[in-house]
């Protein structure tokens, strides 16, 4: 009597650990004839500063007495933020941070469903061996290169120079530098100049993401904005303020300004030019529903389209309908993004 085949269910529990591993950054001050000289460089620290400013968001008007509306208005605005900035006989901010390329995508680091994660791994290394992790690793480094993980503050700097150097064993093998300027951010079309050095260090993370070597990378950018410019670390949530009355927290690691690994992060991974209405908007920071929470949207929210990770994923893994390539890209991107993509339905 002929046994009945069970159908491949995704696993309840399914988690992936992130193989593009950043450390925080940390912001510096200098000079940027000075950019060689290590022993140039001081740490930017944070300031508190308290200011008087006016009412100026928007106030519900309606029903409202009009003279305890002009009161309101009328009212200082007083709060107390941080501040991050540079010294006055310094022009430029220096960020550093490491970063680790990790091999092993599309292993879960948790999976209760061995038929599920055999059928995964057989899935994403037929892609491997198809494609490789070439055009992932392009544009990885594409954004090491264009200087994205800057974020605010690459934006109106008169020049940015971005290092990267290969570590192994704590000493430098291989060092490419990029003018970010002359790089673009709403493509990933490489200046003819530096195409080679492009592809040398997208060599070397694909090597890294596949396992093949141990890649860390030591990663400085230099961003000359001017004498005394006010610079811009990550800005803490603070969930619970307690008595704080403090309107903006900046984050630093013993009183060295910095940035959180979560934002290089997600500048690193803003490769995915795959969602539809990409070429309106660029380039997104690789999500399962595509979401840009600074929009208030997600592109790739699952409807009519199902472009998110859920169904492209279950369509490849479990009915065996694989995506077009491009898709296929986004889907282990999200894989080396990492995250808990379990059934919650199940158990």
């Amino acid at each position: 009597m002929a046994t009945k085949e069970i159908a491949l269910k995704t696993a309840s529990v399914l988690a992936f650990e992130r193989k593009l591993d950043p450390s925080d950054a940390q912001l510096f001050s200098g000079r940027w004839d000075a950019r060689a000289d290590a022993k140039a460089w001081a740490p930017v620290t944070i300031n508190e500063k308290s200011v008087r400013g006016t009412i100026s968001n928007r106030l519900k008007a309606k029903d409202q007495d009009p003279a305890k509306l002009d009161a309101q208005i009328e009212n200082p605005n007083l709060q107390t933020v941080d501040v991050a900035a540079l010294p006055a006989d310094a022009d430029t901010l220096k960020v550093s941070f490491t970063l680790r390329v990790l091999g092993g995508t599309g292993t879960p680091s948790a999976c209760n469903n061995a038929d599920y994660q055999a059928k995964l791994l057989a899935t994403v290394h037929s892609y491997v061996q198809a494609h490789g992790f070439t055009e992932l690793a392009r544009r990885y480094a594409f954004n090491l290169a264009n200087g994205r993980f800057l974020w605010r503050n690459r934006v109106g700097a008169e020049q940015v120079e971005v290092h990267v150097t290969q570590l192994v064993q704590g000493a430098p093998t291989q060092a490419w530098t990029f003018d970010a300027l002359a790089m673009p951010t709403r493509s990933f079309d490489a200046p003819p100049a530096k195409a080679a050095d492009l592809a040398a260090l997208a060599d070397v993370i694909a090597q890294g993401l596949a396992g093949s070597s141990h890649v860390l990378l030591q990663v400085t950018a230099f961003a000359r904005i001017g004498a005394a410019q006010e610079v811009y670390p990550s800005q803490e949530l603070i969930l619970d303020k307690g008595n704080s009355k403090k309107s903006k927290t900046l984050y630093h690691v013993k009183g060295v300004a910095g940035i959180h690994s979560q934002k290089l992060g997600n500048a690193l991974r803003t490769i995915d030019t795959w969602y539809p209405g990409a070429e309106d908007l660029g380039p997104i920071a690789v999500e399962p529903y595509g979401s840009v929470t600074t929009l208030g949207k997600a592109f790739r929210a699952p409807g009519a389209g199902k472009q998110d990770f859920y169904n492209l994923l279950d369509n490849w893994i479990l009915k065996d309908r694989a995506p077009e390539l491009v898709q296929q890209h986004f889907v282990v991107a999200t894989l080396i993004r990492g995250g808990v993509f379990g059934d919650a339905g199940k158990d």
